[in-house]
């Protein structure tokens, strides 16, 4: 019986991307399931932000394309791919530190409705009251309702972490990008993000995670992708990943387990 065509929503071909005389990407070739979650793991300075980067048009690549859903995201602006579908969970948080964190998370749903970030952007009291039952919820989720009248800068790292995580589920990305999502919190609080994910995937959405917790990668990742000085020396699937040889010369001998 013949297998079925995997739906490639995300392929980053052949970048690559340099910085002066530094080159931070070679030869990528990243392709990416739609419903799965696909992890890049590799040491420090591999490029993993880089590309993410490169993926939302932060920065330009030097040459190669990149493609969601069949439309080309290489020159458009980062609000555009966003519009399209796609959020990211930055490495260091980025929210509105003087709004509440029921505010933060709100923000973004009427972004997602109107096309762009305002403050003062309520319709009417209905649809207020829509977005704050839904941004209720999702805080719930992540253990975070007890804090929504807080102000978001009085936050743990963690726990902007995860508020940054709330503000884009609420958009109902297609694809959600996350650069080490679990960084600075507590075991407890890392299980309870996990659990959170694994969630998400079963509604279908798919995720691309950047991430050095392994217990976090192996939880959570249908495959694998190693990057090592710019270029991806590995892909495949967690089995497979733990047992390359190539994986463990460029963790420089360490266990990947």
């Amino acid at each position: 019986m013949n297998q079925p065509v995997p739906n490639i929503v995300l392929h980053a071909a052949d970048v690559h991307k340099n910085f002066g005389g530094l080159r931070a990407l070679s030869d990528i070739d990243l392709q990416v399931e739609e419903g799965k979650t696909h992890a890049i793991i590799g040491p420090n300075g591999a490029g993993k932000s880089t590309l993410l980067n490169v993926i939302i048009g932060r920065i330009p690549p030097t040459s190669g394309t990149v493609v969601f859903d069949g439309t080309v995201l290489t020159g458009k602006a980062p609000y555009e791919i966003n519009q399209l579908g796609i959020s990211r969970v930055f490495q260091t948080p980025e929210i509105f530190a003087d709004l509440s964190v029921l505010q933060n998370v709100m923000t973004p749903a009427f972004a997602r409705r109107d096309g762009a970030f305002r403050i003062n952007m309520l319709r009417s009291v209905d649809s207020e009251a829509e977005v704050r039952d839904e941004a209720e919820s999702i805080l719930s989720d992540i253990g975070l309702i007890g804090r929504r009248q807080d102000h978001a800068g009085s936050l743990s790292r963690g726990d902007k972490r995860r508020l940054e995580l709330a503000m884009c589920l609420i958009q109902r990305p297609r694809l959600l990008l996350l650069d080490e999502p679990t960084a600075g919190m507590s075991r407890h609080d890392t299980n309870t993000t996990i659990e959170l994910l694994k969630k998400i995937k079963s509604g279908g959405m798919t995720k691309v995670i950047i991430e050095h917790d392994m217990h976090v990668v192996f939880s959570l990742a249908d495959k694998i992708s190693v990057l090592a000085q710019g270029r991806i020396i590995a892909s495949g699937l967690p089995q497979q990943i733990k047992e390359d040889p190539r994986v463990q010369e460029a963790y420089l001998g360490g266990s990947v387990e």
